[in-house]
């Protein structure tokens, strides 16, 4: 990674370890190949899809097809498949660049690009065995097959690992007869191929490959959405479907790890995808505010105004932060592998698997911090944000699906718990040593007590105390109920939100002290400033969240002096957030944009 050598640090150890900055990737460290695939991909938006705006927020599938097959030419469709199938290979961070500047400028189409890069093409990608890479990877990654995923179904929503789809094979052993329905599938009204699961004999979850001209698939009329107009979401009917043995993908009965390994990849696009669609609105509502005079002077010269746009900025860094530190870890797992060998699939899925938890939570920060920022966009719009024609408005209608598909955010948040504690079971994540150690020394903790400007040095000792009080709580809550846990959704989206917290911080805090400590710490003015402010926010958040978590598990005396505990280190040095918050947004806006 950037030629440095580094830790491999694995799967959540960030709650348990101390994090260096020369250990994270940021958006800093891109190398020359990397902002060329971004440029790249601008003028691809600038010249086919910004001068078309109207047509691609309306469906079109013959557009669709036709911008697919230009977006394949140029490359972008492959580049996480091997060059030996026609792709690119490129690494992790060049997928990450793609899927953010699809969503910043793309619109309805990011959607069906994303999801056919992700779901619609991953599945044969990971699990494929030879011959079903070498029929159906040069046609998906060249945009001349198009590739849609089939999970879930009018009855097996989130649930969706209990399907009815069922397949049953027929006599001679040559074909499995495929049975069901499949609903609110992207890309379904003009894909070629879906990658769809089924109950083979009504109780082994499998994946298949189908072909959409095949006998007995239909589909049903397209859907009238909310908003992602341009997008075709249609639900598939099986009947009786013929499907070659030869098309189970994977193992019969381990459908789960196909679907779930393509989830896992799938929500990291949308939340990269998401954080373009809200760096978007976020220079929108810049230049609006900007031009938008009242009172005699451009709006973005109020106060009110400035704080919002400094509290869009700060969680547009951490977004960002997050998202190339978690690609940065996926690539540091997969370095040095090669992509054309037979094991390639599978150890990229483990390397997923590896970092599940660091995907749900850029999925869940990534669409969260789309919705806040869409929504103040419209807010700094006024009225104007709210007719239809303006970015603000068809901005704020596409933003909504994010927090649902790929996983809805609150079966993210059971997942980065209750994965947390299959580890902890399996001894690989030490929690119940570290909490019995923790229980003996937390409380007599003191405080941080003082910042100093233009150094990180308080923040570093305050992540250090909020991950401490994370796996205290978390410990306390797993020696209460044991496996029992997973049913205590409430505790578990507590415990998910303090994690998502402390990843959110300490990716800041990364990234600034690698800009502090890089070739010109003078461009750390402005992050060095997020990231006090961040802590200063978050850490009272922190706070509460422990204190409700200790609440539902305790009372009496003993809860009296852990709520005292927390409130005396949960805080951060007391600093003047409004005239920081001033100087954010008076970059911002000077700049006209997110400039980092």
């Amino acid at each position: 990674m950037n030629g440095n050598d580094k830790k491999i640090v694995g799967g959540a150890m960030f709650l348990l370890e101390d994090i260096s900055f020369q250990e994270i990737f940021t958006p800093e460290d891109f190398t020359s190949e990397h902002k060329d695939i971004a440029k790249a991909l601008e003028d691809f938006i600038k010249g086919e899809i910004i001068s078309r705006d109207e047509e691609i927020e309306t469906i079109n599938n013959e557009l669709s097809r036709e911008l697919m097959r230009k977006a394949g030419e140029l490359g972008f469709l492959g580049i996480d498949i091997p060059e030996k199938y026609g792709g690119m290979e490129l690494d992790k961070i060049s997928s990450a660049i793609v899927a953010e500047r699809f969503g910043y400028g793309a619109g309805s189409f990011a959607v069906t690009e994303f999801n056919h890069t992700g779901i619609g093409t991953l599945p044969v990608a990971l699990f494929g065995t030879e011959e079903q890479k070498e029929k159906y990877l040069p046609g998906l990654s060249s945009g001349k097959l198009v590739g849609a995923f089939g999970l879930t179904e009018p009855e097996a929503g989130s649930d969706a690992l209990n399907p009815l789809t069922t397949a049953t094979l027929t006599e001679d052993g040559k074909y499995y007869l495929l049975n069901g329905s499949k609903q609110f599938i992207t890309n379904a009204g003009f894909a070629d191929i879906v990658f769809t699961y089924a109950k083979v004999d009504g109780k082994l979850f499998t994946a298949f490959i189908v072909e959409q001209n095949w006998e007995g698939v239909s589909l049903d009329e397209e859907e009238e959405k909310m908003g992602m107009h341009g997008t075709s979401t249609r639900a598939y009917h099986f009947d009786n479907v013929k499907v070659p043995v030869e098309n189970v993908l994977g193992e019969v009965g381990r459908g789960h790890v196909v679907a779930l390994n393509a989830l896992n990849m799938g929500r990291y696009k949308v939340g990269a995808a998401c954080i373009g669609d809200a760096k978007a609105a976020f220079d929108e509502a810049v230049k609006y505010a900007k031009q938008r005079v009242q009172f005699g002077r451009p709006i973005c010269e109020f106060g009110l105004i400035k704080e919002k746009i400094s509290q869009m900025a700060i969680r547009l860094f951490a977004s960002d932060s997050m998202m190339f530190r978690t690609a940065g870890l996926i690539q540091a797992k997969l370095e040095g592998l090669d992509m054309g060998s037979d094991d390639a699939g599978i150890r990229t899925a483990g390397a997923l698997e590896e970092y599940l938890i660091e995907c749900s939570i850029n999925k869940i920060y990534g669409s969260e911090t789309e919705d806040y920022v869409v929504d103040e966009e419209v807010q700094i719009f006024g009225g104007y944000g709210y007719i239809h024609g303006n970015h603000p408005e068809l901005a704020y209608r596409n933003a909504r699906i994010n927090r649902i598909w790929e996983g809805t955010n609150e079966i993210n948040r059971l997942v980065i718990v209750n994965t947390l504690m299959r580890r902890a079971t399996k001894g690989t994540f030490d929690l119940m040593p570290t909490f019995q150690r923790l229980s003996e020394e937390i409380e007599k903790l003191e405080p941080v007590g003082s910042d100093e400007p233009n150094r990180l040095d308080a923040q570093m000792r305050l992540i250090q105390m909020a991950k401490k009080i994370i796996l205290f709580v978390f410990g306390m809550a797993y020696e209460m109920h044991g496996k029992g846990l997973r049913e205590e959704q409430e505790l578990i989206g507590i415990m998910s939100d303090m994690i998502i917290e402390v990843y959110a911080n300490e990716s800041v805090l990364l990234r600034s002290q690698k800009m502090l400590n890089g070739k010109k710490p003078e461009k750390a003015t402005i992050s060095v400033i997020m990231t006090k402010v961040l802590f200063h926010d978050s850490l009272e958040r922190i706070g509460f969240l422990a204190t409700r978590a200790l609440e539902a598990m305790e009372d009496g005396e003993l809860l009296e002096r852990h709520i005292k505990m927390i409130r005396r280190l949960m805080v951060s040095p007391p600093i003047n957030t409004v005239t920081l918050r001033r100087d954010i947004a008076d970059e911002m806006i000077r700049y006209g944009r997110y400039f980092f």
